[in-house]
């Protein structure tokens, strides 16, 4: 593949296409109802959406670290990837932004939500490393367009890297159209880098310039991501939030239905007021009803990631 193969924009349903069946769908296991803090196991904290509302998800599912793990270890993928596929079939969210994502997990994800697609390639071109897809439900959206570009002084160059970061960093973006209302938005999701704060400054304001005068302005937005950013306290939150054209659902949530807890306990118990590295924003014409950290794992309390996945339900404008 050219390394300098220009971004491209594509028309609705040529990148679902391509990329949807990520590979075949594998049963989800019966098992017994999950743990969760709150006691009650049957129910999903948000679930599907009515025609007026939108469940949105960020959750960074953790790369499959097989050859490097044994079963019973918590970071074990063939052990998560049950209790993932339960969590994401019983939320059904109607559009979820995962991190980390690697080309071989997506199938669990098809067994998850077997009515999504999904858009975004590997961060190394293809389906070659780590993934920021964006997966939405087709009985209820249409994508209008898509495109991926690397944050970067040379965003159109697969795999670049240059504002202090040592990994690649990608930002996949997407033009939908609600089919129950007609009404379009924009979604964002990324993976912000882990140890250069001036390259989580850059990425922030390198999906600003999507919406604010970019190839998506004017249109309700949403992003979703993990930020490897402390909420309130950081320059990428200042960027985005503090300072910027975004909302913190969390914060502007008329319900919070779960303690305010940390986003990523690495598969111990999460603390409530410790660093929120997972966010869902949005632009302020888009109204937040509720949003929830999922501490989530199964019968014999294994978590599907070291992240929580976190969820908000809203309106469009």
């Amino acid at each position: 593949m050219d390394m300098s193969i220009a971004r491209r924009t594509f028309a609705t349903g040529i990148g679902a296409a391509a990329l949807g069946g990520a590979a075949a769908a594998i049963a989800a296991p019966a098992s017994a109802a999950p743990v969760r803090a709150d006691g009650d196991s049957a129910r999903p904290l948000i679930g599907r959406a009515g025609r007026d509302r939108l469940h949105v998800m960020s959750f960074n599912i953790r790369q499959d670290t097989t050859p490097e793990t044994e079963p019973g270890d918590p970071d074990h993928w063939p052990d998560r990837e049950p209790v993932l596929i339960d969590l994401l079939a019983r939320e059904e969210p109607t559009l979820l932004g995962v991190q980390e994502a690697q080309y071989t997990q997506m199938s669990a994800i098809d067994s998850a939500l077997p009515r999504h697609r999904m858009i975004g390639y590997g961060r190394k071109g293809g389906s070659k490393d780590e993934h920021s897809a964006i997966f939405y439900d087709t009985t209820r959206l249409e994508v209008l367009a898509w495109d991926q570009f690397w944050l970067s002084d040379t965003p159109e160059v697969i795999g670049s890297a240059t504002w202090g970061n040592r990994i690649t960093r990608i930002v996949v973006w997407a033009r939908l159209r609600d089919l129950a209302s007609g009404a379009e938005f924009a979604m964002i999701n990324t993976h912000f880098d882990h140890e250069s704060e001036q390259a989580r400054i850059k990425s922030g304001q390198a999906m600003i310039d999507l919406f604010d005068g970019g190839e998506l302005d004017q249109l309700p937005t949403i992003v979703t991501g993990d930020y490897n950013s402390p909420a309130h306290d950081s320059g990428a939150y200042t960027t985005l939030v503090t300072d910027g054209p975004t909302v913190d659902s969390w914060d502007a949530a008329a319900e919070q239905l779960t303690p305010a807890w940390e986003t990523c306990p690495g598969y111990a118990e999460a603390v409530e007021g410790g660093d929120r590295i997972d966010w869902v924003l949005t632009t302020e014409d888009i109204t937040t009803h509720q949003a929830a950290i999922n501490d989530y794992r199964d019968p014999s309390g294994a978590f599907a990631s070291d992240h929580l996945p976190m969820q908000a339900l809203l309106s469009l404008p």
